[in-house]
């Protein structure tokens, strides 16, 4: 599969794109990524179960930078309710958003876009979409647009860097259970925790038996931020799905981890 650029000049054949739209504020979405946006000739975003009558995340923030591709967006599924494995309504959401991608390339569309919150490589619905659509359509192209990452957007805000000098930083989604988690937490200097809102007060376990320090975020970057410290959550305190934790090592003294 060939993972060229498109620019306006190369539209004779189909590309299907992911875009990255970063955590939340429309400042943190990239050039390439509004040029693309501007564009495609469809524009697919996700909507879940939580997402209601209105626009979701990912279309919040595109049509934000971008009010003129808002008659080009059409609504995917994809379903939140399953934690875990490929069940029967995952399966049918991840069809009904690759029909229509096929669709709209059926009707003449020569690029579609689906905008993603965070990265489009970083535990993103695009690549669900992507490898449905490459099984009906092999002759497409593929092409991705990378964004801010939920870590990154929290790092910056609480100021706390995410990695210096020697330092090993991990990425580690809370579904994997407490026992890895715990394993990586052993393992690594620094440590970004996804999908870990419902499960906080087990991760706040983990992190403290090993008398490690964290952050939480929510929403980051949105007028609805709110970032505590590990020491100010609850024992059954539970957060939305959007939130991360970030444990960085002590730092005492500047270069000590070179």
């Amino acid at each position: 599969m060939t993972h060229a650029p498109v620019h306006p000049d190369q539209k004779s054949g189909r590309t299907l794109i992911g875009v990255g739209v970063g955590p939340g504020d429309p400042e943190l979405v990239t050039l390439k990524t509004v040029r693309i946006l501007r564009e495609a000739d469809v524009i697919l975003v996700p909507y879940t179960e939580a997402t209601t009558d209105g626009p979701g995340r990912a279309e919040t923030i595109i049509t934000a930078v971008a009010p003129q591709i808002a008659e080009r967006i059409e609504r995917v599924p994809f379903s939140m309710r399953e934690r875990s494995g490929v069940g029967e309504k995952r399966k049918a959401s991840w069809q009904v958003s690759a029909d229509a991608a096929v669709t709209a390339f059926d009707a003449g569309a020569r690029t579609v876009a689906l905008a993603t919150v965070g990265d489009p490589t970083v535990f993103s619905t695009f690549t669900y979409l992507r490898a449905n659509v490459e099984q009906r359509l092999p002759d497409v192209t593929v092409e991705l647009s990378p964004g801010i990452t939920a870590m990154q957007a929290l790092s910056a805000a609480s100021g706390h860097p995410l990695v210096e000098g020697k330092e090993i930083l991990a990425l580690v989604p809370a579904t994997v259970g407490m026992e890895k988690l715990g394993q990586v937490l052993d393992l690594v200097d620094s440590v970004a925790i996804y999908k870990g809102g419902r499960k906080l007060p087990e991760v706040a376990d983990q992190l403290r038996q090993r008398s490690r320090q964290a952050v939480i975020g929510t929403d980051v970057t949105l007028e609805s931020e709110h970032i505590i410290t590990l020491d100010q959550v609850t024992d059954a305190q539970t957060l939305p799905y959007f939130s991360t934790v970030l444990t960085t090592p002590e730092r005492t003294t500047t270069g000590g981890k070179l």
